[in-house]
């Protein structure tokens, strides 16, 4: 049965979309089949796997799932592409326990085949990022280091913990995902340094740097790893997988 993974932070521009690409990615090269189910109006996650957004999101197009699955260039990750569609979006957001419900049951019916499944939510605290985690077992909370980085990491937590006690008792902390990290940045290394005194092992070890690289990747309709395997930032991301794959 596929393990379900909401990868969430309300903050825009802190690399979401970014690790749920490349982490999928990054299982697949492993062999693991990898799923990234993009639920976000704007569809980042959907054209960074060089695929065109759905005329009706798959999710309430009324058909099987699987006839909606686009197969990447790469083996084994494939995408459940998003709608730039604003009914579908509204459709999508509907009362988060009806749709958290039909969702697990979508995926669990539908999609189970996978190993890994990556659901790629909005910036926001809205109902789609409910759902989400009402659907999954584990949340990715990717973190870029700096200033405000942990006003918006209590809110996503505090999100998780009220999802986990009223809609989806088996949602957990999956990891943070420190990302655009500086080293030569004094603030930088302080946040990197608070985050995990306080959380401890829920923080990845594997710190994502800033890299051009990883910024162009999406432009190409590839991850990093595909893009340039020998960037810094395609080692890091490998680096992480290989801790996800642990944690397994």
């Amino acid at each position: 049965m596929a393990k379900i993974i909401s990868v969430a932070n309300q903050k825009g521009g802190v690399g979401k979309t970014t690790t749920a690409i490349n982490v999928a990615a990054g299982l697949a090269k492993a062999g693991r089949t990898s799923l990234v189910i993009d639920v976000d109006p704007q569809c980042n996650a959907t054209s960074g796997l060089g695929v065109e957004p759905a005329d009706r999101h798959p999710l309430v197009a009324g058909r099987p799932l699987a006839q909606s699955v686009v197969e990447t260039v790469q083996l084994g990750l494939h995408v459940l592409p998003g709608s730039l569609s604003l009914a579908d979006a509204d459709a999508l957001s509907a009362s988060n326990r009806q749709r958290a419900s039909q969702l697990r049951e979508q995926l669990a019916h539908e999609l189970s085949g996978y190993d890994f499944v990556f659901i790629d939510c909005p910036p926001s605290l809205g109902q789609l990022t409910r759902a989400a985690l009402g659907a999954s077992a584990e949340v990715y909370i990717p973190i870029q280091c700096e200033y405000f980085a942990m006003e918006g990491l209590s809110q996503i937590i505090d999100l998780a913990r009220q999802t986990k006690a009223r809609d989806n008792h088996r949602l957990e902390i999956g990891g943070l995902v420190l990302t655009m990290f500086d080293p030569q940045l004094e603030l930088a290394n302080e946040v990197a340094n608070e985050v995990r005194g306080y959380f401890d092992d829920t923080v990845f070890e594997t710190v994502i740097p800033r890299d051009v690289h990883i910024s162009e990747a999406p432009s190409h309709g590839v991850s990093v790893l595909d893009y340039a395997p020998r960037a810094r930032g395609a080692w890091a991301y490998a680096e992480l997988v290989m801790e996800v794959m642990d944690r397994e």
